[in-house]
């Protein structure tokens, strides 16, 4: 039985991980009939009341994602890359402001250095990567050099951007996924579009489907 890390960033999709998009990513491996361990890095950030969009103060990436994974998750700290046969991020802005700051310097961006290693890692280890929403933008922050081909669907300014970093982009609708076989990296595009719950959750389907045959 294939084992996954999925990796949070928090608990919304204004301050962590897109919640339709993390229990998508769960129920679609476990379908799959994989294995799978939650982590996050322990980050400190300014919460967003989801109502009315004020700050609620400083809360915890780790805490926070633990509501996601019904307490059943590790610092991103213990993730051993022997451990698992793939990798994956679901999206929401906190992948573009916990797990780096794409949000505010998009190409430039410094990418959290546990995150950055769990990328690379997988990656030197010929293991697949899967990434959904904004966090294709991550994956190619980290692996553009090497000309990893992702999707974010079809937001001109935001596939701009990504290119800058040496990666490729690929328009791709909602429902659908983008594998480059070379790099082994597989993105969908979910929120990045005004989607239906269950047209993200085909597309993120698709995804962790290919992400088990895969590892």
């Amino acid at each position: 039985m294939k084992k996954i890390a999925v990796v949070l960033s928090g608990c919304g999709f204004k301050d962590g991980s897109e919640l339709t998009e993390a229990v998508s990513t769960l129920i679609a491996l476990s379908e799959s009939h994989a294995n799978y361990k939650a982590f996050s890095p322990s980050v400190d950030f300014e919460a967003v009341d989801h109502l009315s969009g004020e700050p609620l103060g400083r809360r915890n990436t780790l805490s926070e994602s633990a509501r996601i994974s019904r307490g059943q998750i590790a610092d991103l700290t213990q993730l051993n890359v022997d451990d698992y046969d793939a990798l994956v991020f679901p999206g929401g802005y906190g992948a573009a402001k916990n797990l780096c700051d794409w949000a505010s310097k998009g190409a430039k961006c410094q990418v959290h250095p546990q995150v950055e290693k769990a990328i690379l890692d997988f990656h030197q280890q010929n293991k697949p990567i899967g990434a959904i929403c904004i966090a294709p933008a991550l994956v190619a922050r980290v692996l553009g050099s090497h000309g990893v081909t992702v999707t974010i669907g079809n937001d001109v300014e935001t596939s701009r951007e990504i290119e800058k970093t040496g990666a490729v982009h690929v328009n791709c609708p909602v429902d659908d996924y983008v594998t480059d076989r070379e790099t082994k990296v597989i993105t969908t595009p979910a929120y990045m579009y005004d989607a239906k719950p269950h047209e993200v959750f085909t597309g993120i389907q698709k995804l962790v489907r290919e992400l088990v045959e895969m590892a």
